[in-house]
Order: C-alpha cells, then sequence, then structure tokens
C-alpha cells in the first residue's frame, strides 16, 4: 500500500503570513519608521537598524565598533527613540538579551542584538499596538496585481 501524503494547509498559510509580515517589516523599518538608540544622559541619538519585532522584543544592528560592543553589550538596559514623524518619537526601553558580531553578505560587519521590552512603561501600549498591527496586516493584506485604470477624473 503507497503512503499518501497529507498537505497541510494551515501550516502553509503561517508560512505565507510570516513571509508577507517579514516582508511588510523590511518596508516599514526601512521606508516609515526611524529608530536611534540613547547613548549619553543628554539623550544624543545613534541612528540603528531595526531587523525585527515582537510583543516581547526586537532586533536591531549598528555598524561595528568597540563603543557599540561596550554600550550594547549583553544585559544592558537601552532606551530606543522610535521616530514615526521627523520630530516626534515613541520611547521604549530594551534589556538586551543577546549581542553578537554579524557579517552581511557583502562583508559588511555590524553589532547584532536582541531584547526584550520594559512592558512596565506607559509608552508600550501603542509599541504593542503597532506591533499588532504589523501582524494583522500582515495576515489579512491583499496582493493587487491588476492594472491600475483610471475610468473618471
Amino acid at each position: 500500500m503507497s503512503e499518501k501524503k497529507v498537505f497541510d494547509f494551515e501550516a502553509k498559510r503561517r508560512e505565507t503570513i510570516e513571509q508577507k509580515r517579514r516582508s511588510f517589516e523590511r518596508v516599514v523599518f526601512d521606508e516609515f519608521l526611524g529608530v536611534d538608540a540613547v547613548i549619553d544622559d543628554n539623550g544624543s541619538g545613534h541612528p540603528l537598524k531595526l531587523i525585527d519585532i515582537s510583543a516581547d522584543g526586537c532586533q536591531f544592528q549598528i555598524p561595528f565598533s568597540a563603543q557599540a560592543k561596550n554600550k550594547f553589550s549583553t544585559g544592558a538596559e537601552v532606551t530606543l527613540k522610535l521616530f514615526f514623524t521627523k520630530t516626534s518619537f515613541l520611547p521604549v526601553v530594551i534589556k538586551v538579551r543577546r549581542s553578537s558580531e554579524y557579517v552581511d553578505s557583502k562583508g559588511d560587519v555590524y553589532w547584532r542584538c536582541g531584547g526584550e521590552f520594559d512592558k512596565s512603561l506607559p509608552s508600550f501600549k501603542a509599541l504593542e499596538s503597532f506591533v499588532q498591527f504589523i501582524y494583522k496586516y500582515a495576515e489579512f493584506s491583499c496582493h493587487d496585481n491588476a492594472a491600475h485604470k483610471v475610468y473618471f477624473l
């Protein structure tokens, strides 16, 4: 008797949603959201690149340097400013849980960190809603592959 393979539609659906979420995150992180890390008591910021985000934490990277390695080491508490406009930001605090050197496909070296959000801050409620939006957008968004025609002006 031959073994029949059963296709798991739910697993395929989850995989598709995850791919859409990561693609949407790339657009949001690269084109829309600016992120700075507060690096001193005066509130000076250092730009960083957000890689991934969830309700629990985020992953980010900055160009590798000894200063970056010291400032963003495992166990460090870091304040991030998530800029949604040029002048307004959402403050969040993360505790770095892992940090390591990362070399991308071009050979550029970065310090990559992953951390947990401080969920006790009032601003976390807004961040949590933003993360939920990203996940729901990936789940329910549709692709428009049709030609755009103007029927009236």
